[in-house]
C-alpha cells in the first residue's frame, strides 16, 4: 500500500505505517485460506489463529529492533517492559470472528500509550486497503478513497443517532437492559462491526459505540482516532478507557453526556 504523509506532530506517527505493513504481510496469506482455529476459552468461544500470532510477532520484532527501550502489550504474546514511558498496545486482528468467517470487518490495532495515556493509534485493514489513524489532536484516513482528514458529525439527540455494538449477547442482564433502552430510542443500530465501528464514528458515518468486556488492546489504538476526529471515549462512568471494561465512544460530546446518564447506573 502506498501511503501519503499525514499531518501529525507525534514523532512516532510514521512508524504506524511501518507496523501496519509488517502486520499485513504476516496476516494476509491466511485470510480466506484454510487454517487451524484454537479456542482461548474453556466455556464459550474466543478464537485465535496463526494469523493473529504471526501478525503480533512481526510487529513486536519491528518495535524491538527500532525502539528497544519501548514497552509492548499484545493480546497474543503478553506484556514486555510495561514500565517504559512509551508502550505499544497491539491487537493484530481485532475481530477474529469476522476473520475466520471471511468477513473484512476486522483490523490490526496499533496503539501507543505515553506515560499511561493513549497518544497515538491506527486501525489497518489490509484486505480493503484502509487505514484510520489519530494522535488525539487530529485523525486521518488513507485508502481507496484517497487521503483525508477525519471529522465526527454533529448529533445531539438520541433519536437521530446511529449506534454500534459487537453483539448485545456480550452484555450481562443489567448492561443489556441499559443498552436495549438506548437502542429503542435511536434511529439505527448496527452489530458485528468490531473496530470498524469506532472508525465509522470518527469518519462521521455513525454516532456512538457501546461495548463491554474490552481489554486494553481492544481500545487504546482507537481512542486517539476518535478524539483526534472530535469525539469522546470513556468508560460508562466517564473514566479513562485505556484499561478497557465498559466503553462508550461518541462523535458528539453532547450525545456522550446523554449516553453516560443512561449507562452510568449499570456500570
Amino acid at each position: 500500500m502506498t501511503t501519503m504523509p499525514v499531518s501529525s506532530s507525534n514523532e512516532f506517527a510514521p512508524f504506524l505505517d511501518r507496523l501496519a505493513e509488517v502486520a499485513s504481510k504476516a496476516i494476509m496469506p491466511h485470510f480466506r485460506q484454510g487454517f487451524d482455529i484454537q479456542n482461548k476459552w474453556d466455556t464459550g468461544f474466543d478464537p485465535v489463529t496463526i494469523a493473529d500470532k504471526n501478525g503480533e510477532t512481526a510487529m513486536r520484532a519491528l518495535i524491538n529492533s527500532t525502539y528497544p527501550d519501548h514497552g509492548i502489550l499484545g493480546e497474543e504474546h503478553g506484556p514486555e517492559n510495561l514500565d517504559a514511558e512509551h508502550v505499544w498496545v497491539l491487537d493484530p486482528i481485532d475481530g477474529t470472528r469476522a476473520f475466520i468467517t471471511g468477513l473484512p470487518t476486522w483490523g490490526a490495532l496499533i496503539g501507543l500509550r505515553t506515560s499511561g495515556m493513549a497518544s497515538l493509534g491506527m486501525m489497518a485493514q489490509p484486505f480493503i486497503g484502509e487505514r484510520f489513524g489519530g494522535d488525539c489532536q487530529t485523525a486521518w484516513y488513507q485508502g481507496p478513497l484517497g487521503t483525508r482528514t477525519l471529522k465526527t458529525r454533529d448529533c445531539a439527540r438520541l433519536e437521530e443517532a446511529t449506534i454500534f455494538t459487537t453483539t448485545p449477547a456480550l452484555f450481562d442482564e443489567g448492561e443489556r437492559t441499559a443498552f436495549d433502552r438506548i437502542e429503542n430510542s435511536v434511529q439505527l443500530s448496527r452489530y458485528g462491526t468490531d473496530c470498524y465501528a469506532y472508525c465509522m464514528v470518527a469518519a462521521g458515518h455513525g454516532d456512538a459505540v457501546i461495548e463491554t468486556g474490552l481489554q486494553s488492546y481492544d481500545i487504546v489504538a482507537l481512542v486517539p482516532i476518535i478524539e483526534g476526529a472530535g469525539g469522546v471515549v470513556t468508560t460508562w462512568t466517564g473514566g479513562s478507557p485505556c484499561d478497557g471494561g465498559q466503553i462508550v465512544a461518541s462523535g458528539d460530546p453532547r450525545l456522550h453526556e446523554i449516553l453516560l446518564r443512561d449507562l452510568a447506573n449499570q456500570a
